[in-house]
Order: C-alpha cells, then structure tokens, then sequence
C-alpha cells in the first residue's frame, strides 16, 4: 500500500501528464536547495526520497581520502574503517543522515516553488514532444479568453493562443465558442503560451478540404496551390491524377454540397476552385476564373509576366474589388499578370503601329520586343515599317536576337501597319482625284457660262 505522499504525487503526476519520477525529483531538489538555505554549510548534501514512509531524507556525503584536506566534505580512511570496518575503501563515499524537521516553513515555500517549476517545465517539454512534430496540424478547441485582440484557446489539455494577426476579419467569437484552427508553430521558451494557431493560413483551407473530399484524401485529386485573402477571398488549384475524375467537380461536390461546407467553415469566405496546368497560358486563363479571358500571351519567360486580354465588360471582373482576384490569381500561379480590356490592346497597338510608321520604332515596345532589341534594329538602320517589311525572318533573328516566333509577329504588325499605309493612301488618292475631277467640272460650268454671256451680249 502506497503512503498517502506517493499517492499525491501519483495524482499529481497523471493530471499533468508527466512521469511520476519527474515529480520525485522535483521534491528531492526543493528539499536539497531548503537545506542549502538552512544549513549554510560546505558541505555536500543529498537529497532521496523514501517511498515507503513518504519522506524525503537529507544526507551529508563525505569521500574517503587518504589524507583530509577538507572535513565538511572528506573523511580518512582511518576514521571510516572505525566506522564501517575493512570494507571501507578510499574514493567511496559515506552518507551521514541529517535532520529535516528543521527547516521550517521557508523551507516549504522554496520547495513549493521548485516543485512548481520543475512541474511546469516537465509539462512544457511534454507539450513540446507532443506537437512539434503536429505543425500544419488542424485542431479543435474552446474559446477560453480575450487578451488585447489575442483569443486564448483551450485545445485538450493545452492551452493556446490565437493571435490577433492570425485572426480572419469575417469571425468573431464569443466565450465557449468552439473553434478549428492550424497549427502555426510549436514553442519551447519557457513564457507565454506554446501552441499559436492560425484561421489566416492556406493550410487550413488545405486541411478542410481533404475533410470534406475523399478524392483528396485518397490521393486521386491534389491540391498544388492555395492562396488567400482570410475572410474576403481564397483561390485553390487542384489536379487529377486520373482523367475520368473532374478535379474541380470533386472539390466543388454533388449541388456545391463540400464546397459550402468549407465556406461555412470559413464564414462565408468565397472560394475559386481552379483546375491545375503545366501550361501556364492555360493556369493564368483558369486562376483568372470567375473572368472569361481572349487570350493570354506570355511577356517575359524569365521575369514571368504575362499578359491577358479581357473583353472590355469582363475587365472589373478580372480585377476584382481593389485588384483582388487578379492579385490572387498572380500568387497562385507564380506569374505576375497584366490585365487589359480588348479596347486598351487596341489602343495600345495602334500607338505602337503610328509609331512605327513614323520612323519611331527605336523608341517603341513592339509585341515580343524589349528596348534592347528595338534598339539593335534601330542601330541596324531597320527603323520604318518598308524596312522592316524588306528585311527577312533570318536578318530580324540575327540582328535582335528574337526567337522565330516573336520576328513572325513582328512581321504580321509591320504588314498590317504597310497595309494600312496603302489603304489611307489608296482613299487620299480617290478624295484628290474626286477633287480635282470636282474642280474641272466647276472650271468647265463656269466657262460654258461666259461664253453664254458673251453670247447673250451679241
């Protein structure tokens, strides 16, 4: 039968969820540093606890030593062979016990306090094994308190924090609301709460949806992107691994059913499914959704910019309020994007058509061409559009340094501009024609009427 000390500790150990062991020696520390206090001496205490009378005993260890240099931590081997007889040896120690019962009630406290302490950094540390390893993690909780902005949540047994920043600003939450929330980090100091969650970070939206989607679960569909915008916005981008599974129906469920579950979740935060591509024209054309795109023309490879045209009613939408979606739609698919209207392509075309046909082209961003290579074609004496219409593919590849692609497009923009040119002087030429034919009629007129004057004064 234990005494009712070790039952205690026992008790205390199951509540905290540490070993019993880390308790004991707790105990054993707070008496050994009350005894330091009380006895003030050089020598060398020790502390064990006696788990059949529940108390914890105070020794003084002595060495055995041929000659004694320091008698509050040494004996000779003479003295302790008078003690113990043969079987005392140098180096062995000797323990001589010493009272307790004296050290009184500040001895008490400062045992208290250790134990607490040791108590609590056992706990810690069990904490900190149990979910460093949990990050990303979601888990279920109770809101506990209010501090300053910051929601404490109580997690099993664990109490942790939200902070303010990790916070969605479509939530609120009361006393005793129950709450889901991601694991953010795991800390070890030894201040302040361990677990911080998040209800902000994509993992959430992430973790939800492999909830709610068995395909996700079971590894027939992926999710390789999310981003959000926590409470307004949150663009997710999936993938199948098999053809005959609609990553994007799976996600969305049978009449939106998993979806709605997830924006529940989220309190009403609207969520974009987007199905996945290598092909980035075609990943920037999905990510754009709910905006129909034209067309999408990669810009620059190496910076990542493409460029995407809208129809002009669909351009607000593709933007969206104070630029979300497409800001979205940029972190989702790593590129950053230039949305036009049909209108601002055209506009923007024919400034660079008049430009070239005005002999501006060293001046101008041609489709496919940066600066540099304008320049190049400028230094190379190809600056109007009946130059560059007679120089060849090959020459354009050589001079600029231009791929196939972006001297064909050159080419297309240079013969419209010349066709252009022929149209407007074709309908220059018939207005001057028109009008000089108008001019002779009125000279001829005006002749046959002198002479019907001259005439008439016969």
């Amino acid at each position: 039968m234990h005494n009712p000390t070790q039952q205690q500790i026992e008790a205390l150990a199951k509540e905290k969820g540490i070993d019993p062991d880390i308790v004991i020696a707790a105990i054993e520390d707070a008496v050994l540093a009350a005894s330091h206090k009380y006895y003030k001496s050089d020598e060398n205490l020790r502390t064990k606890f006696n788990s059949e009378t529940g108390q914890v005993e105070l020794f003084a260890v002595r060495q055995i030593v041929e000659d004694v240099s320091d008698p509050a931590t040494e004996i000779s081997l003479q003295e302790a062979q008078d003690l113990y007889g043969d079987a005392a040896e140098v180096d062995m120690e000797i323990e001589f016990p010493k009272s307790t019962e004296v050290l009184g009630r500040i001895a008490a406290q400062t045992a208290k306090q250790v134990i607490f302490q040791k108590v609590r950094e056992a706990e810690r540390e069990n904490i900190y094994a149990e979910y460093s390893d949990r990050v990303g993690d979601v888990v279920p909780g109770t809101v506990k308190r209010f501090e300053n902005g910051d929601i404490y949540v109580e997690s099993g047994h664990v109490e942790a924090l939200l902070p303010r920043r990790e916070q969605s600003r479509a939530e609120n939450y009361t006393t005793g609301d129950r709450v889901r929330a991601v694991i953010r980090e795991v800390n070890k100091n030894a201040k302040g709460p361990q677990l911080i969650l998040s209800r902000t970070d994509p993992v959430l939206l992430i973790k939800l949806f492999e909830q709610e989607v068995p395909e996700i679960y079971d590894g027939t569909v992926s999710i390789r992107g999310a981003v959000r915008e926590a409470g307004d916005r949150a663009k997710v981008a999936v993938y199948s691994r098999e053809r005959d599974v609609d990553p994007v129906g799976a996600c969305v469920g049978m009449k939106g059913t998993r979806v709605q579950a997830i924006i529940r979740e989220l309190r009403g935060e609207k969520i974009d499914i987007v199905e996945w591509s290598e092909d980035a024209t075609l990943f920037v054309t999905n990510a754009i959704s709910p905006a129909r795109v034209q067309r999408v023309t990669v810009v620059d490879e190496i910076e990542r910019v493409i460029e995407v045209i809208v129809e002009d009613r669909q351009l607000s939408l593709a933007i969206g309020k104070k630029g979300q979606n497409v800001r979205l739609a940029a972190k989702l698919t790593g590129w950053k994007i230039d949305i036009k209207s049909e209108e601002e392509k055209r506009r923007e075309v024919e400034a660079q058509l008049d430009g070239l046909g005005a002999g501006q082209s060293a001046t101008l961003i041609l489709p496919g061409l940066d600066e540099d290579q304008i320049r190049k074609l400028h230094d190379a004496g190809l600056n109007t559009a009946e130059e560059l219409s007679a120089a060849t593919s090959e020459q354009l590849l050589e001079v600029a340094g231009i791929d196939e692609d972006a001297a064909w497009r050159l080419k297309q923009a240079v013969e419209n501009q010349l066709a252009a040119q022929r149209r407007a002087a074709a309908a220059a030429a018939e207005e001057s024609e028109a009008a000089e034919a108008a001019e002779e009629s009125e000279a001829a007129e005006a002749a046959e009427q002198n002479e019907a004057a001259e005439a008439a004064k016969e």
